[in-house]
């Protein structure tokens, strides 16, 4: 009897080419994997809105750093995703830039916002968490809208680590956003 084995496809950032005319759907490769999900929608994009809004508003008052919403973070060929929102200091920002003006490296704030459905679900709390977490991440935040909560992952002993799950009566802090302070409930 004749045994056969099938190697999984690898995919690659050059791969995501074929790709190129679709907007109804996004596109990313954790390890080699492709995920491909809908668009967010309207509640997800007013979240993530809520969210710039809070780190713009602090960053502007700080000269801190910057935030961005949806960009793109080319990790390795093999690893390339967009979170929702990213935040990063000035000196962070100027060596994770390339020439084109593209994330290259982990930016110290990572915010996921849950999208429904299992899938997306495991991808943002385990392949995302993993990926942040062996990149550099210096915190994680996954919002859910179904629960209305954030739950704030901190590096730790070289790990993302839940430290917190907060609801919308909680004020979320940081230690690398330095007197940073907003009720969760702004978010939703």
């Amino acid at each position: 009897m004749q045994s056969t084995t099938t190697n999984p496809i690898r995919w690659t950032v050059s791969d995501l080419v074929i790709f190129e005319g679709d907007r109804a759907n996004r596109y990313e490769i954790i390890d080699g994997e492709l995920f491909v999900t809908r668009a967010p929608d309207w509640k997800h994009q007013e979240a993530c809105g809520r969210i710039i809004t809070r780190l713009n508003f602090w960053s502007d008052e700080t000269q801190l750093g910057r935030a961005a919403i949806n960009p793109g973070i080319l990790f390795s060929e093999s690893d390339h995703v967009i979170p929702d929102v990213v935040w990063a200091s000035h000196e962070r920002l100027a060596q994770l830039l390339d020439e084109a003006g593209h994330l290259t490296a982990a930016p110290e704030l990572v915010v996921e916002v849950l999208s429904s459905g299992k899938a997306n679900e495991s991808r943002d709390r385990e392949a995302k968490l993993k990926l942040y977490s062996v990149r550099g991440v210096l915190e994680y935040w996954i919002v859910s809208l179904k629960v209305q909560s954030v739950e704030v992952y901190r590096r730790e002993s070289g790990a993302l680590k839940l430290v917190a799950t907060l609801y919308q009566q909680d004020q979320l802090t940081s230690p690398i956003l330095p007197e940073f302070s907003c009720l969760v409930s702004q978010f939703f």
